[in-house]
């Protein structure tokens, strides 16, 4: 899942995304709204956390243009102020939840697991195609009753692929979202099917009945279930 903050603060913003990072989360970060809608209109993020009190361009304005733009990613905003007219503001102009400052780091990563799941119209933590469980709080998954041990990476990929079930996605599209800015286009198709290839042998999957490839394309995660 692909992160985007929006904060003045350097501080906080660094934290935040040491914090994010940790929970395998890729992470870009931007220091006021003009910048923020430069990265979003090259860069499809999952979730955007978004303070309100920003240099050039504040929290309202750069909301109110991404959602005019069409951009439909979940936004958590976050205030220093919290008046109930800030936040009746912001869920009009299109913010889906709401953190007053300061807050503990456990809220935040709470607010934003809730938002993912609803923008993925996931009400479990628990993503299942077959007999693959995978639990996207503990970031555990399962075969069947069998605990299946991933590095962060190949959980990564593998949510990825399950949070687009049934869909066709590109070696791109999984390096930009796992490894964000620090994939290596000369080596990432190679890096990735070796991912694919573990996922598969892990998974009891050599076949690739589950993790499909997909030719000229990249992979899919195929649901046969209605």
């Amino acid at each position: 899942m692909r992160i985007l903050i929006v904060d003045d603060e350097p501080e906080l913003c660094a934290q935040i995304a040491s914090s994010l990072r940790r929970q395998q989360y890729t992470v870009d970060m931007a220091g006021d709204g003009a910048a923020a809608l430069e990265k979003i209109c090259v860069e499809p993020y999952d979730l955007i956390v978004l303070d309100i009190m920003l240099p050039e361009k504040d929290g309202f304005a750069a909301l109110r243009e991404m959602r005019a733009a069409g951009v439909s990613a979940p936004v958590l905003m976050l205030t220093a102020k919290g008046e109930v007219a800030d936040r009746v503001k912001g869920l009009d102009l299109g913010a889906d939840d709401y953190l007053h400052k300061p807050f503990s780091m456990a809220e935040l990563l709470a607010r934003i697991r809730a938002l993912l799941r609803r923008s993925h119209e996931q009400a479990s933590p628990w993503l299942v195609i077959g007999n693959i469980r995978l639990d996207t709080n503990t970031r555990r998954v399962s075969l069947g009753n069998r605990p299946v041990p991933l590095t962060p990476k190949e959980f990564s990929v593998l949510e990825f692929l399950f949070y687009n079930r049934n869909r066709a996605v590109s070696r791109f599209n999984i390096a930009e979202h796992v490894w964000g800015d620090a994939f290596d286009p000369f080596t990432m198709s190679n890096n990735i099917d070796v991912h694919i290839k573990n996922l598969r042998r892990k998974l009891d999957d050599q076949s690739g009945r589950i993790i499909v490839t997909v030719r000229g394309v990249g992979y899919m995660a195929r649901d046969e279930q209605p």
